[in-house]
């Protein structure tokens, strides 16, 4: 078949697994060889993002921090990266957060270099902080993450979108109502 007659493939669907123990587990070996091959370059790896909140469901993939002192050494991290499998893939829309495609064969994985106390990183450990110590506001985005996965099953990238205003009242209590430090920059999905 012709490829301009060809049915587009669906999107893969947002699941939402509950709590898995062995999450940190898969971050620490994710960490070992990235943490390796920058030595000191990278001044700490963080897990962030849901899976790092013990307790919190969440789309089973590890996000992590690759945390560098400046913006001079991302060029260096990018290209020592890239040594093991690691493809640069720009900052994605979110300006102070370089993103990169994953090795084959390794555990589903967002790995993300950012600057020490820019945005970015402030925000992810803010908020993960926050989920981690308050029940309240993780059994809340619990319940938000699974009702937004059933009404956005297909359209990641409009259930990312949908937990923003959640995400930015959590961020405002935890950092105040100027939490913002520069210019991040999030597209709507069309």
């Amino acid at each position: 078949m012709p490829e301009d007659q060809q049915q587009p493939r669906s999107k893969p669907p947002v699941v939402i697994a509950d709590y898995n123990p062995n999450w940190p587990l898969h971050f620490e070996k994710l960490k070992e060889p990235i943490s390796k091959v920058l030595g000191p370059l990278a001044i700490a790896i963080e897990h962030v993002g849901s899976t790092s909140v013990p307790g919190l469901a969440a789309k089973p993939i590890i996000d992590l921090d690759i945390v560098i002192a400046g913006e001079n050494d991302i060029p260096e991290a990018i290209r020592l990266l890239a040594t093991i499998g690691y493809t640069h893939e720009g900052d994605l829309g979110i300006t102070g957060r370089e993103a990169f495609s994953t090795p084959p064969d390794t555990y589903k994985h967002h790995p993300y270099l950012v600057v020490e106390g820019y945005e970015p990183f402030t925000r992810h450990i803010a908020f993960r902080n926050r989920l981690r110590r308050d029940a309240e506001a993780r059994a809340e985005y619990e319940t938000l993450k699974r009702r937004l996965a059933h009404e956005h099953r297909h359209d990641s990238e409009n259930y990312s979108y949908a937990k923003t205003e959640f995400v930015e009242r959590v961020l405002a209590e935890e950092l105040g109502e100027n939490h913002r430090i520069g210019p991040v920059q999030h597209r709507r999905p069309s």
